[in-house]
């Protein structure tokens, strides 16, 4: 078997060279990392998890007409997608006062916003991915003020289409972190949401318990992070009740 070029490792996924020119084949980790406060653990299975719940949300996008990365699921722990040149920003959308919000300015963690707030934060894992304004990014060269556009239509489109998908089980979006990138295709380039969409990037409380099901549950450590991720995937229908998260035994991967 010959082994794959490996183009990127990240905290949580590994990026490999794709079958095809133009595509990339996208690795979920077991790795779970936070920076405030910095720890790391493998929780066993949460890959799988991701992969799975991520394909879910990626496909619904896709067929809505929101453009993505994503081409197709390709096992337990991968998935095809097409090769992006990510712009370096962290976009943040906030539907409800959570996390750093609440701390930072004092609300309450709870709290319905009174509209969508949008953050941009600089991706840089030495500077704990600093918040910056649409003046550093231009001015930096991030992106260029019709691309700010773009991605912010574009977690708008995103944040109106999933409220209502998560609401529908049960599942309020208190908040999400998208990431966005540069398609290239022949003379024209679009912007795409590029990344992922799971748990480990997203705040998602139960409707009626404000139970949490996402990565607060490791953040705090509150336990039950698997068990949180299982229960995402069994509402959104992607994940049979005695499904296992991973295989029982070795896996070939291609």
């Amino acid at each position: 078997m010959n082994r794959r070029r490996r183009v990127y490792e990240g905290k949580a996924k590994i990026l490999y060279e794709g079958p095809e020119p133009g595509t990339l084949v996208q690795h979920f980790k077991d790795d779970t990392t936070v920076l405030h406060p910095k720890k790391t653990e493998v929780i066993d299975g949460k890959g799988v998890l991701n992969n799975r719940i991520s394909e879910y949300i990626f496909s619904q996008l896709n067929r809505m007409g929101i453009p993505t990365h994503f081409i197709r699921r390709l096992n337990m722990r991968e998935q095809l997608i097409k090769e992006v040149e990510i712009i370096p920003l962290q976009v943040v959308v906030r539907n409800i006062a959570a996390g750093s919000l609440a701390k930072r300015l004092g609300i309450e963690e709870g709290t319905v916003l009174p509209r969508s707030i949008i953050e941009f934060y600089y991706k840089n894992d030495e500077l704990d991915d600093p918040m910056v304004s649409e003046e550093h990014i231009t001015a930096f060269g991030w992106a260029a003020p019709q691309e700010i556009d773009d991605i912010m239509a574009l977690a708008i489109r995103v944040n109106d289409f999933l409220s209502g998908l998560f609401l529908g089980v049960g599942i309020q979006l208190v908040d999400f972190k998208i990431e966005c990138g540069r398609l290239y295709e022949g003379d024209l380039m679009r912007i795409v949401l590029a990344d992922e969409f799971s748990p480990d990037s997203a705040r998602l409380w139960d409707s009626q318990t404000a139970e949490k099901m996402d990565k607060d549950r490791f953040r705090r450590d509150m336990g039950g992070l698997i068990e949180a991720y299982q229960e995402v995937a069994r509402r959104l229908g992607i994940m049979n009740e005695n499904e296992p998260t991973r295989p029982a035994g070795p896996v070939l991967v291609k």
